[in-house]
């Protein structure tokens, strides 16, 4: 009630409708008094009298019909309006179709908690699909880039690299096309070149709220009307670090990202850092845990290096999804087998609980095949047998899309998942029923 005066203030043009449904009101109350009057008999004899001095004529009960529709007619007209008025000024792309997108958004709310884990590009192509079919997304990123406008900002300022949260932000978004444009924009001259608009203002927002990144994420998502979650999945400040097949260590996401090198393992430094409590409670409540598509090594795994998180996985009644690339990395990934990902993600769980593996089984067209080849990249091979040995069920299908570059149909993947959730909900009950029982005991 303390901010109701506000909406009578000068221009905010909704009073005339809020006194018409007002005025509407006040007409089928009168008109019921009339028509259904007992006690308010000698109330109802007045208005009549005083209508007969007006018009000459005595209505009768009539007339409290006559009232009952005309204040249900002004009601009608003046709410429509009221919602045209409001509409036009929150949602000005939208005002013509509010009913579809307040249905929409109901629907959206009534979809999977969805938990997804990654970083890059294919976290973002991920959610892009996902966000048609549910607002109750959360995605955690991993926060050991180091490479571009995020390196160079965390070089110079100290602050987390902004990059992958930025780029899930916008994922997630539903706002004007402008300001996306906006967000994605990168300068190409003078000092700022290289640097991102989104990235600059992400590090802009952390420095404005005292240095908290993690509160910097929640304005910039307000900003952007985020629909979902977007977590960082630790607050520290990690290098990744790898060690290759020979022994070699290479620091810095960026670095190993050109090595060109087999990779055995990877480490944080500092190990172990702390997970944000949210992102725990995030995987905990969720009804399906994605893990990728994104880059092995450096998107992935960094995400479960970090403290809780994949005991977080592992014990949760989640069904857990892997969806493996379609194009090997070269240099990190020179694996050309789906199997092998997903034995590498399995290795850096604390036990086996992937259920399912997203593959593409459709065949890359040639000349880009012949474009990736040129920097040593080639199509993972979904070898579905061996994926069956390891107790991973499977879902294929035909994922490819082109666009300066191959990557996931992001339609054909959310459609997947989705059904694959829906369809699993049973047993999903199940599991969270037993995880419960063995909380209590």
């Amino acid at each position: 009630m303390k901010h109701f005066g506000r909406w009578l203030l000068p221009g905010m043009r909704v009073k005339r409708w809020l006194v018409l449904i007002l005025l509407g009101s006040c007409l089928i109350g009168f008109g019921a008094f009339i028509v259904f009057s007992l006690d308010f008999q000698q109330f109802a004899d007045s208005i009549q009298v005083i209508l007969y001095r007006i018009t000459g004529t005595r209505l009768g009960p009539s007339l409290g019909i006559v009232m009952l529709i005309a204040g249900l007619m002004l009601i009608i007209y003046a709410t429509r309006h009221l919602a045209k008025s409001v509409a036009a000024t929150m949602l000005p792309d939208s005002a013509q179709h509010l009913a579809d997108l307040f249905y929409q958004r109901r629907q959206l709310k009534r979809g999977p908690k969805l938990v997804v884990i990654g970083g890059g590009s294919g976290l973002s192509v991920l959610i892009r699909g996902l966000k048609q079919y549910t607002s109750n997304l959360t995605a955690i990123v991993t926060m050991a880039d180091d490479g571009g406008s995020s390196g160079r900002l965390r070089e110079e300022l100290g602050t987390l690299p902004p990059g992958d949260i930025r780029n899930c932000i916008l994922a997630m978004a539903n706002t004007e096309p402008s300001l996306q444009k906006l967000f994605e924009y990168r300068f190409t001259e003078g000092s700022l070149a290289g640097h991102n608009f989104g990235n600059l203002f992400l590090t802009a927002m952390t420095a404005v709220n005292d240095g908290n990144f993690e509160k910097a994420v929640q304005e910039t998502s307000k900003v952007l009307a985020v629909g979902g979650q977007v977590f960082p999945s630790t607050l520290e400040n990690v290098t990744l670090v790898a060690e290759t097949q020979d022994g070699q260590l290479i620091r810095g996401e960026s670095a190993i990202g050109h090595a060109h090198a087999k990779i055995r393992t990877v480490t944080l430094d500092p190990p172990h850092p702390n997970s944000m409590p949210e992102v725990l409670k995030a995987i905990r409540e969720a009804d399906a845990v994605i893990l990728g598509p994104g880059s092995l090594y450096t998107s992935i795994i960094p995400n479960l290096l970090v403290m809780g998180i994949s005991e977080a996985i592992t014990s949760s009644p989640a069904l857990t999804v892997y969806v493996c690339n379609v194009m090997a990395q070269p240099g990190e990934t020179d694996y050309r087998k789906a199997s092998d990902y997903i034995k590498t993600i399995i290795q850096f769980l604390d036990r086996n609980v992937l259920d399912y593996a997203i593959v593409n089984t459709g065949q890359v067209i040639e000349k880009w095949v012949k474009s990736y080849s040129k920097e040593g990249g080639a199509p993972v091979e979904a070898d579905l047998a061996d994926i069956s040995k390891l107790g991973v069920k499977i879902v294929k299908n035909d994922y490819l899309k082109y666009q300066n570059y191959v990557r996931h149909d992001e339609i054909k993947l959310a459609e997947d998942i989705i059904e694959l959730v829906i369809s699993e909900q049973y047993s999903l009950e199940q599991r969270r029923d037993l995880a419960e029982r063995l909380q209590k005991e």
